[in-house]
Formats: C-alpha cells, sequence, structure tokens
C-alpha cells in the first residue's frame, strides 16, 4: 500500500444516470482513495440522492460538494474540493468516464517528482451508453460491434507506454490527470476566471508547463471510458481561447483567481 495520500475528484452536472455508472467503476477500485470528492456543479436533487443511494448501498465514504448553478464553472467547483481535502495527490475524473478498476492504482504507480500525469479515454456511443455497466461490458466485443472506440486507449494492456511532453498544448484534459498537491498549490490552482464551457483545463496544464514540470500522457494504463452526450454549449469558447492565449503569451505560473484569490 503506497504512503502516499490521494483524493480522487469527481466533477459531475446533471448526468446523474451516467454518474451511477461512474461510481459503480469508483466502488471496484483496487486501490481505494483516501479521499473521494464528488465535485457537483449545481445540479439538481436527484444527483444528490444518487449520491445517497450509492453511499448507503456500497458503504463507500466520499464528501459531496456541491455549488448553486450559475452556468459552468467547473473550475470553481474543483477549486472547492481540493481546498476541503488534506491529501498529498489528486486524481480528477469527469462524472461521465468510467474508470478501470485499477485507474487509482496506476495513477498512484505513474506518479512522479516534477511530473503530472495525462491519461486518455475511449469513447462509448451515445446510443449505447444506457446498456454500458463496468465490470459487466466486455470492450473488446463492443468495439468490434462498433459500440465503443478508441482501442488503444480504452484497454489496461498486458504492456504499456507513456512518452514525456514540455509544452505540447493538445490533448490537456482534466477527465484523466493526476497532479501533486504541492504543484497544484504552485501554480493555485484552477483558474476561475473562464466563463463558459472549454479550455480551463488547458490552462491549467500550460501554467504546469511553465512551473517546470513535465507531462506523462500515458497509454494502456489509467484507463477511462467516456459516456458520450449532446455536447454542452460552446458560446464562450472564443472568449476563453483569448483569455488563454493571453496567459501563453505571459508565460504565467500563477492565476490571480484559484485557491487563492489575488488582485495582482
Amino acid at each position: 500500500m503506497s504512503p502516499v495520500r490521494v483524493a480522487l475528484v469527481v466533477s459531475t452536472y446533471n448526468r446523474p444516470g451516467q454518474l451511477v455508472k461512474v461510481l459503480a467503476g469508483v466502488s471496484q477500485q483496487s486501490r481505494v482513495p483516501d479521499e473521494t470528492i464528488i465535485a457537483d456543479d449545481g445540479s439538481t436533487e436527484l444527483t444528490r440522492k444518487v449520491i445517497s443511494k450509492w453511499k448507503e448501498s456500497t458503504g463507500y465514504n466520499a464528501t459531496h460538494v456541491w455549488q448553486p448553478d450559475e452556468g459552468f464553472r467547473a473550475a470553481k467547483i474543483r477549486n472547492e474540493a481540493i481546498r476541503i481535502s488534506d491529501v498529498d495527490y489528486y486524481i480528477f475524473l469527469d462524472g461521465d468516464c468510467v474508470p478501470h478498476y485499477r485507474f487509482v492504482e496506476d495513477h498512484i504507480k505513474l506518479s512522479e517528482e516534477n511530473v503530472w500525469v495525462q491519461g486518455r479515454r475511449a469513447f462509448v456511443e451515445q446510443k449505447d451508453v444506457p446498456a454500458y455497466f463496468p465490470g459487466e461490458t466486455n470492450f473488446l466485443k463492443w468495439w468490434i460491434l462498433g459500440r465503443i472506440s478508441g482501442l488503444p486507449k480504452g484497454v489496461r494492456w498486458p504492456g504499456f507506454f507513456w512518452k514525456s511532453i514540455d509544452q505540447e498544448t493538445d490533448r490537456i484534459i482534466s477527465c484523466n490527470m493526476g497532479v501533486w498537491a504541492r504543484d497544484l498549490e504552485r501554480v493555485n490552482g484552477f483558474d476561475e476566471g473562464y466563463q463558459g464551457w472549454g479550455l480551463e483545463d488547458s490552462d491549467l496544464g500550460i501554467r504546469l508547463y511553465n512551473a517546470g514540470l513535465h507531462r506523462k500522457i500515458v497509454y494502456g494504463r489509467a484507463v477511462i471510458h467516456h459516456l458520450n452526450h449532446p455536447e454542452l454549449s460552446r458560446d464562450e469558447l472564443s472568449l476563453n481561447q483569448l483569455k488563454l492565449d493571453q496567459m501563453i503569451q505571459k508565460r504565467e505560473v500563477r492565476c490571480h483567481k484559484g485557491l487563492v484569490h489575488t488582485s495582482d
């Protein structure tokens, strides 16, 4: 058992049916995280009932943190999850991504100094999501039938490979990310200044680069299956891109509106 204290932070917003499947995957983990926090960006009462029923039926210890629904504010609720926890390492997972039963174990083994870990994801076709369930769905059979895509990324292979990157801005996703607590503190967490969906995860990854960290992109370990759904509104994406471009130009490390809010 690793001496590292680990928190699994699961972000969610009004997808109770998918969250049922994700939480089932969480409760099957070979290495139980020291803390599990469900970071809820304003879901309705139905999500609270799903979480309560899951905890009652499994005996799983998890904390549900919630904020009012005022638009897409994933950065803010993730920061709140970080603030209330006391661990060495954070693993971020989205509430529409089902983890392999060795997901947490893999992230811990992949962690190392001055590195943040980026896992990959396979995609379950939207029409097939209702029939999918962790521990029961045969990935290879579903892949052959075209019900799921991303064969290299969707299987925990006997062997695996990774590559180290220190500047690439593509493929930064916070739905499958592992970061040391001290490194999150160094960059002041997620930037809550982003409005609406998009690029707050890219922002965090690039500021981690600017702080001197490398990204370890991994295939064949830390596997998740994304449950496809209709896209969220991209109305604010152009403004978020402008904000991201300005941060990149300035090579910022710490955001002003993160774990701690500052004026300068």
